[in-house]
């Protein structure tokens, strides 16, 4: 098998409601999730010595057992049934870690996809997607892509409209934030319940980048994202964001201008105070 690569694009969710907690604890969700152009990149390889090797350049994401690329690989080869004579992975990162961007479950999803590619499997987007739900609830869909409705706990998935072109700028503040830790002080908050996902469907479905642009929230935004996020909001707002706000359980906020040079600028005032500045824009399914 030659050397295989895939990118593994980030997601935001461009709005975040929380419904309810299964008796498993799992907390079920409704949220508007998009793809877009900032990626990681995977690398994969035969190596000969029937294990599942993973290096990352990054120091801050843990390569062993809990790493969601060997994760994905496990699950493969138990689900296919295929023989694993060795295999090794490089993973590139840009997305940053603990920031609502998903870029563990992007990993995994490219980890699937080049296995099925480097072993002919042969698997199908609904197999693909039952394999990455083993591994984390947004694996589907990092497979899928595009503009999605989400449901349950992020696996019940409906495409939706394309959202508009536009410039994102997508920052991280320097703390990260744990998806469990942010759930748990939702909990605490007894923030009421919201409702974002609704009039975001409405606007991606009459079109139009303004409409859909003011209509972006996050229930996590008030109750776990602190100053640092709201200063963020401020700041992408006052530099022509039509849109601003956290993304999934934090930390990091994305915002959406109508003119690509002006999310420039402001991703350039940003990088001055901040580590992670990305500017991007959506990304269509895969």
């Amino acid at each position: 098998m030659e050397v295989l690569t895939a990118d593994a694009p980030a997601k935001i969710n461009l709005t975040l409601d929380v419904t309810g907690r299964r008796d498993d604890g799992y907390h079920t969700l409704r949220s508007v999730f998009q793809t877009v152009t900032l990626c990681d990149r995977v690398v994969l390889s035969r190596t000969g010595d029937g294990a599942v090797r993973v290096r990352c350049d990054s120091p801050d994401v843990p390569c062993g057992e809990e790493n969601t690329v060997r994760r994905a690989a496990e699950a493969f080869f138990a689900g296919t049934g295929i023989r694993n004579g060795g295999v090794a992975f490089s993973v590139e990162k840009r997305i940053p870690p603990e920031a609502g961007l998903g870029g563990g479950s992007a990993d995994a999803a490219a980890a699937l996809k080049l296995l099925n590619r480097g072993f002919a499997a042969g698997l199908g987007g609904r197999e693909l997607c039952a394999l990455g739900l083993a591994v984390g609830a947004d694996v589907p869909f990092c497979l899928l892509g595009g503009t999605m409705l989400a449901e349950g706990i992020g696996e019940r998935l409906a495409p939706l409209p394309p959202f508009p072109p536009c410039g994102i700028v997508i920052c991280k503040p320097s703390a990260g934030s744990g998806t469990r830790e942010a759930y748990a002080a939702l909990d605490r908050s007894g923030a009421g319940p919201t409702d974002f996902t609704g009039p975001m469907l409405a606007a991606l479905r009459s079109g139009g980048f303004a409409r859909a642009a003011a209509c972006v929230g996050n229930a996590f935004e008030k109750p776990t994202g602190g100053p640092a996020v709201r200063e963020l909001v401020r700041l992408m707002r006052s530099a022509g964001a039509r849109g601003a706000c956290m993304t999934g359980s934090g930390s990091a906020v994305f915002g959406l201008f109508s003119r690509p040079e002006r999310a420039r600028a402001c991703a350039a005032a940003l990088s001055g105070r901040f580590r992670d500045v990305f500017f991007c824009g959506p990304s269509g399914p895969a």
